[in-house]
């Protein structure tokens, strides 16, 4: 906490703050925050009580020094209760994608009416893509059908990542590349509210039809980066 303490800036609380992150919040960068991790390297039991600070950046941290493996379906669950804002969120969900848990957090966390679960569980289908975790192909074929059903109807930020994990499958799997250009064309427009801040939406069949064209790897084409099922 005090290498935090010393890392943090008045300007980076207010950037923060514009991105949604509430209570008490140092504003350590994220290239801060990865010198202080690369420092600490795996420590699950320093992360637990980093999180249990409550602090942004502190739990922040304990994303990217917890031990994927060690983590507890109970403690994902009652972690991801306590995520509330989109940053950190996306930050858990990479943390999560690694994770033996992973393929179960999908499946209890795209179903949440929360808004952050919600964007954690498909976030957990963005970063596991995106790494080269393999996913079952059933749990993507059961999120797409899910997105196209409720991406409008859902709230802001789980709303974002839910299109960014469409955009996500559509990029790195081949195997549900048209399908996945096809539901995003039925979709339309993914209208996000981004605040204070200079972030634009992205267009899933723009993105999606970039990343064919620069001959992006897929996720099954990439070997040796691990599994969840």
């Amino acid at each position: 906490m005090a290498d935090l303490q010393k890392a943090g800036t008045a300007q980076n609380r207010k950037v923060y703050a514009r991105h949604g992150v509430k209570g008490t919040c140092i504003g350590v960068s994220f290239a801060s925050l990865r010198t202080i991790a690369k420092k600490i390297k795996v420590d699950h039991d320093l992360a637990r009580q980093l999180w249990a600070t409550g602090n942004h950046d502190a739990r922040m941290l304990a994303t990217m020094v917890a031990d994927p493996a060690a983590l507890t379906a109970s403690e994902l669950d009652q972690w991801v209760r306590q995520v509330d804002n989109y940053v950190l969120a996306d930050s858990f969900s990479a943390l999560v994608a690694r994770s033996p848990q992973a393929t179960s957090r999908i499946d209890r966390w795209t179903r949440s009416k929360r808004e952050f679960e919600r964007r954690c569980g498909f976030g957990i289908i963005s970063a596991a893509l995106k790494e080269g975790v393999s996913i079952f192909p059933a749990l993507i074929d059961a999120a797409i059908n899910q997105i196209e059903r409720e991406i409008h109807s859902s709230a802001n930020r789980a709303r974002e990542g839910m299109n960014h994990a469409l955009i996500a499958i559509g990029s790195f799997r081949d195997d549900f590349r048209d399908r996945a250009l096809n539901t995003a064309g039925r979709i339309g427009k993914v209208e996000i509210d981004h605040g204070e801040t200079g972030c634009k939406d992205f267009d899933a069949v723009e993105c999606i039809t970039r990343a064919r064209k620069g001959g992006r790897r897929s996720a099954t084409a990439r070997k040796g980066r691990g599994k969840s099922g």
